[in-house]
């Protein structure tokens, strides 16, 4: 029960992060996609905030209690590996993310504003969580 408290106040607090900043907004987001044009860096600025304050907090917990706060000892993380189906699954997030200025979190929190836009975002998203399942060679993780 405390997993499922402690997950929905990070949530909250992490869908908080995106309202106070503004990255629900499309336009903000498209923004500072536009490196070319009248580029907005507060989103950088607002990834450079979440990061100063998360990787110190990180370090210290790792190296002084080395388990979670429910006692659960911390997942290692393995070394990334660079493939065929990284780079082709980050293209195909990053062209949905430019062509619409939404990326899954802020779209969570845009679904409360029942645009039609949204609603078509979250569906495509559905779709591609679908697909990747369907073409995912049973247990081996390849497609």
């Amino acid at each position: 029960m405390m997993l499922y408290l402690i997950g929905l106040l990070s949530g909250a607090l992490f869908g908080l992060g995106l309202v106070l900043s503004g990255m629900i907004n499309p336009a903000k987001v498209l923004g500072f996609l536009d490196v070319f044009g009248a580029w907005d860096p507060s989103l950088a600025l607002v990834m450079a905030g979440a990061l100063a304050v998360f990787a110190p907090g990180l370090w210290f917990w790792r190296t002084k209690h080395g388990q979670c706060v429910l006692g659960t000892d911390l997942p290692k993380v393995a070394a990334p590996v660079i493939d065929g189906r990284l780079l082709l699954g980050a293209s195909i997030f990053g062209a949905g993310w430019g062509m619409a200025g939404i990326c899954p979190g802020p779209a969570i929190g845009l679904a409360a504003s029942l645009q039609w836009q949204v609603g078509v975002f979250i569906l495509a998203m559905g779709a591609g969580f679908w697909l990747v399942g369907r073409l995912t060679v049973a247990g081996s993780g390849k497609l």
